[in-house]
This record gives C-alpha cells, structure tokens and sequence, in this order.
C-alpha cells in the first residue's frame, strides 16, 4: 500500500506510513498512520484517521500523541474528527494538523499532483499542515508552503520506493 503526504505544494508517495527526520546517524519517526478513514456505504464499523506524533514546539517542548490520544499534549488541544486530528497552541495556532483528504479533495489539487497520484494510486491522501520542531529542524507547512530550517521547498511530485524523511537538505524518499 502506498499513502501519499501532501506538505505545502508538495506530494510524496512513499509506500510506507511512517514519516520520520534524520538525527545523528538514525532516524526518529514523528508521524504514524495506524489506521485511515474509509467512507462507507452502507455503514459497517466506523473508521476513522488514527495516527501517533511525536514533534515539539517552536520553544522545544514536546508533544506525543498515541492513537490520537495526548501522552505529553498538556498544554495543547487536540481536536479530532473521523479524517482529521489538529493540535492547537493555547493561543489558538496550529502546531501540527493531519488531515486525510476525501478522493474529490485530492482529485481537485494541482494538476502535476493529481498526476503523481492517478499513477501510484495510493490509499490515503495525508495533508500535514503546521510550525514544529523535528529535532534540530524547524518545519513550516501552510498551503502554498513548506520550510524546512527557513529553506523552502515547492511544487514537487515525487514517489519513491522507502519512508518518507526530512533532513537538512530537504524532504527525501
């Protein structure tokens, strides 16, 4: 199975539904799909987006999330929904927002994306949305955006054959 992460105006498809970043000589995952959302029709047993995140803050506090559950989320609100579960700052700004798109959302995304996906055809399309820390790196995604350490990265559509991982020199597969 493949899932597909959308990050600013970037789309990776990895066959794997672990994302991690580089740390010294090993990697540290922060973002787990255990389980994504499937529509269904007639209704059998409710599924919804479960995942584990693992990130800190801006200001270097840590903030773990275990099947949507806060483990080390206390001065954060987490808001979950059957395709999404959003992190929020006590001021209300986001820290991380992970959200599965529904098949018309990610049909309706740039066209060089929507390519990357009609060929891989994986079984999730995740959106990651948010300002955190993965380690030593600094990630900030909006929608037209992705800044790693205040480098930026943009419209790519890449697929590869291992995880996902953020690093110094960028996004690799």
């Amino acid at each position: 199975m493949k899932y597909a992460y959308i990050i600013g105006s970037n789309a990776f498809v990895v066959p794997s539904k672990v994302v991690s970043y580089a740390e010294g000589a090993g990697d540290v995952e922060f973002l787990r799909i255990n389980a994504v959302y499937h529509d269904q029709s007639p209704p059998a047993a409710p599924t919804f987006l479960d995942c584990d995140i693992n990130i800190k803050d801006t200001d270097g506090t840590a903030m773990t999330i275990l099947a949507n559950k806060a483990v080390t989320a206390a001065s954060y609100t987490i808001n979950t929904e059957r395709d999404s579960v959003h992190v929020l700052r006590s001021d209300g700004s986001t820290l991380i927002h992970v959200h599965q798109l529904s098949d018309d959302a990610a049909l309706a995304l740039e066209h060089y994306i929507v390519a990357e996906l009609e060929v891989n055809m994986p079984v999730a399309v995740i959106r990651i949305f948010g300002n955190f820390m993965l380690g030593g790196l600094h990630v900030l995604a909006e929608n037209e955006k992705l800044y790693i350490n205040k480098i930026g990265h943009a419209n790519s559509a890449l697929a590869g054959d291992n995880q996902l991982r953020f690093t110094t020199n960028g996004v690799v597969l």
